[in-house]
């Protein structure tokens, strides 16, 4: 399998979906791993399985309808494996096994089948201390924007899903790209100022463009970095509703075609009407009662 991943939009044409069965039974609150899912369990409104594969085939009929080969994870009975982001993350022809928390090892483990078809020396197995989660990285051109927690609680808190180590660690294996570290707002219970990964605060689409919730980010001068890069008529700025329900994670097919939920009213009216592009819209507000969209379900391997 050749690998081949340098943008968030370029035209798909391998990725791995995740698997919506047998997720096992609705957490407990000290077993949840983020705070959308904390809320959802105090509430009552963990989504159901039949929700949940309902919502993931209706994902897998657009990637099919734009001829795009899906490759899934083995099954593991009793284990959530929807976010296959989390998994791991392809940079150039390389691919990134994540550190993720010990306790979803066995999603790692599902993909043994994956793995053995890239040749072993395009895989790379991050040091214990080195912890990163395909969330957080985003990749535009020749850069590498890295969401991170760089504070000194950072073991005692769950939603810190990267660490400074990291950056260290990717700019020597991408010594060619600029690597752009971003601090972000955590909260492991409150998923209205708390952001577990950086694609749910920031995502570029299109050929140039970006969408991006400010107050998720823990220095205003990040925020106004990225809005120099791609210029602010090119920006679209989301609320803080919109953002808790992750207006941000949505998932390209190419620089022209970019695959977001249903009830993503304002942005879906400013992608199709604005800037032009072609908006293929899926049920996923299920889902997202779990910390995770559409982005956060895939881990591209190959696009143009």
């Amino acid at each position: 399998m050749k690998l081949h991943v340098t943008s968030e939009t370029g035209r798909l044409r391998e990725v791995v979906l995740g698997l919506p069965y047998s997720n096992g039974p609705v957490p407990t609150l000290d077993e949840t791993f983020d705070s959308k899912s904390y809320e959802s369990v105090a509430n009552g409104v963990y989504p159901a399985e039949k929700d949940i594969v309902h919502e993931m085939d209706a994902f897998l009929a657009v990637l099919h309808k734009y001829d795009v080969a899906v490759y899934r994870p083995e099954l593991v009975p009793d284990c959530n494996q929807v976010f296959a982001r989390d998994v791991g993350f392809v940079i150039d022809d390389k691919i990134i096994v994540s550190n993720i928390i010990p306790d979803r090892q066995a999603e790692i483990d599902a993909y043994g089948s994956i793995y053995s078809r890239i040749h072993y020396k395009n895989i790379y197995n991050l040091p214990e201390t080195v912890h990163v989660e395909g969330g957080d990285v985003i990749l535009w051109h020749d850069f590498i924007f890295l969401g991170q927690y760089d504070f000194a609680d950072y073991p005692s808190v769950k939603t810190a899903r990267t660490n400074r180590l990291a950056v260290d660690y990717l700019k020597m294996i991408f010594p060619d790209k600029k690597i752009i570290p971003l601090n972000l707002k955590k909260s492991d219970t409150d998923p209205r100022e708390g952001i577990l990964h950086l694609d749910c605060t920031f995502m570029p689409v299109g050929r140039d463009k970006a969408i991006i919730y400010r107050d998720g980010f823990m220095n205003p001068r990040d925020v106004q970095h990225l809005v120099n890069l791609f210029g602010p008529e090119n920006v679209f700025e989301l609320t803080q509703d919109e953002m808790y329900w992750m207006n941000s994670n949505v998932f390209s097919i190419s620089e022209d075609v970019v695959v977001t939920e249903e009830h993503f009213t304002r942005l879906n009216d400013h992608l199709r009407n604005i800037w032009g592009m072609t908006v293929e819209t899926v049920p996923y507000r299920e889902i997202s009662k779990m910390g995770g969209l559409l982005r956060c379900s895939t881990l591209p391997l190959r696009r143009d």
